[in-house]
């Protein structure tokens, strides 16, 4: 019934389009909806790289079958185990008994602690191969990313990457999946967004990753997530080193503030001001109230200056600010240009708050920090002025 589409010699799309979920872990919204991308190698032995989502095991197994046929299929690949893409595992094993799962010896525990599952597994290390005929399969462990278990498989004969999570994205596949067939423009900043909010806190084990990736030539990427990437893949890997060094893609600056009543919200207002009277072209300001959290996560990866405002509220930050803060310090994010300001109506904390962040965080931070008691009155409006147009001095002088 389907006709998957090839990636290369023998290498076919067996993935599904998920456009029924509205948020990814149940906490990150998705616009765009999401792929979970499979891979089937057919050869003199037959392996599928990853599953799907259980939600789609009927539709992954028709694809399956409708390009395979009666053919068994010898091997099942896991590099993630998230069950995103290892859902489908058992009903794979009911239609395919004989399949060898093959995996690490982190993923074969997993599987055993998710599924049950212990007979017919293949362990195996950093560096060893599986020959399926024609195609050598080499296995790279790259823990942490983003999980313990993750590692990578690398199609030595026809230079294919299969990558997990890494070099992924929100946004389901619109009919095609290469990159070179699809308008690219939805995609890139869903890769930022996905990131920052599922692999940002481990830029070092992405690093190691990368590093262990480099001398080898890839022709294609085939992530779990999002398009295959081919004559893109400069750029892709360009995003994902940048991103996990903590570099900034652009320059800008992003305003996030909280504000009950509108008097913090001027002080953005006047802040922002600051900036664009300072030459700064990119602004982005979010409502925290408002603004989903993944999304103000992608802009604070994305940009590399950063102002926070919040009100005084029960003697500590307004909530959602108090939030955000948690999710940027489990982040360990680096090099930023910060700058805050805060506001009160009988006892002012959310001044001190921040600056505790600030020394925390180790930003280079500006000296300027405008704090008001009830409401916006010229002398603090003037100083949220100076604010911006501090940032956007550091930002030249950085």
């Amino acid at each position: 019934m389907y006709k998957n589409q090839q990636i290369a010699k023998n290498i076919y799309y067996a993935g599904v389009n998920d456009r029924q979920k509205t948020k990814f872990e149940n906490l990150h919204p998705l616009p765009y909806g999401v792929s979970y991308n499979s891979y089937l190698i057919v050869d003199e032995k037959i392996a599928l790289v990853e599953t799907v989502d259980a939600c789609f095991g009927d539709e992954f197994i028709d694809k399956i079958q409708s390009q395979i046929a009666n053919r068994p299929i010898d091997y099942l690949i896991v590099n993630h185990m998230e069950p995103d893409h290892s859902g489908s595992i058992r009903q794979l094993r009911l239609h395919y008994p004989d399949v060898t799962i093959v995996g690490n010896a982190k993923t074969l525990s997993m599987i055993e602690g998710y599924y049950g599952m212990t007979n017919n597994v293949l362990e195996v290390k950093d560096g060893d191969t599986l020959s399926l005929g024609t195609h050598e399969l080499q296995f790279h462990l790259t823990p942490m990313v983003h999980w313990p278990e993750t590692m990578m498989t690398y199609d030595t004969t026809e230079k294919v990457l299969f990558s997990g999570d890494a070099f992924g994205c929100f946004g389901a596949l619109n009919g095609a999946v290469l990159d070179t067939e699809m308008n690219l423009s939805p995609y890139w900043d869903e890769m930022i967004r996905y990131y920052a909010n599922i692999v940002g806190k481990y830029g070092s084990p992405v690093q190691k990753a990368l590093e262990k990736l480099s001398g080898i030539r890839i022709d294609t990427i085939c992530s779990t997530h999002g398009p295959v990437w081919t004559k893109h893949i400069p750029e892709v890997v360009s995003i994902y080193d940048k991103l996990s060094r903590y570099e900034h893609l652009d320059e800008g600056v992003v305003i996030v503030y909280g504000s009950m009543y509108g008097n913090t919200e001027r002080m953005a207002e006047a802040t922002a001001q600051g900036l664009a009277q300072a030459g700064v072209k990119n602004i982005i300001v979010h409502n925290a109230s408002k603004s989903d959290p993944s999304v103000i996560l992608r802009d604070i990866f994305k940009y590399n200056g950063l102002i926070i405002g919040s009100p005084t509220y029960s003697n500590e930050l307004y909530p959602e600010i108090d939030s955000l803060l948690k999710k940027i310090e489990i982040r360990g994010i680096k090099n930023r240009t910060f700058g805050y300001f805060g506001s009160f109506t009988w006892a002012g904390a959310a001044v001190k708050r921040l600056t505790a962040f600030a020394e925390q965080m180790k930003w280079e931070t500006a000296p300027i920090v405008p704090e008001e008691k009830q409401g916006l009155k010229p002398e603090a409006y003037n100083k949220c002025i100076e604010l911006g147009e501090k940032i956007a001095s550091m930002l030249k002088k950085a």
